[in-house]
């Protein structure tokens, strides 16, 4: 793709944007990608700037998903608060596990997710 800026995230990592003209005419590119499994983000902008990104829907679906749960996430950070400010010894992973509702055994599926490097 033309017209790509590098951009520094505060983490260290470079991510590519596209600037905003062209990310438009690459959109049927993207969809084809996309369509063939293939999951990488475009990130576009003006001047260089990140200023939208376009993702597959099932990662925005899985991201929407984690964001909406905030009871989940409430019940979970209080049983964590609870259990670092009592001094009883630590209980198996899989005891915790089963209080806050999550099943280890579970597969997951993240199969649209970058592989590690």
């Amino acid at each position: 793709m033309d017209s790509e800026t590098p951009y520094l995230l505060p983490d260290g990592e470079r991510v590519w944007v596209i600037a905003t003209d062209e990310a438009s005419r690459q959109l049927p590119n993207l969809l084809q990608l996309f369509r063939s499994g293939q999951s990488e983000p475009l990130i576009f902008g003006d001047a260089g700037q990140p200023e939208g990104v376009v993702i597959p829907w099932a990662v925005w679906s899985r991201l929407d998903a984690v964001a909406a749960d905030e009871d989940g996430f409430a019940h979970v950070y209080e049983t964590a608060r609870e259990r670092l400010a009592d001094d009883q010894p630590s209980i198996p992973l899989e005891d915790a596990a089963a209080e806050i509702g999550w099943d280890l055994n579970e597969d997951i599926d993240d199969s649209d997710l970058p592989k590690p490097r």
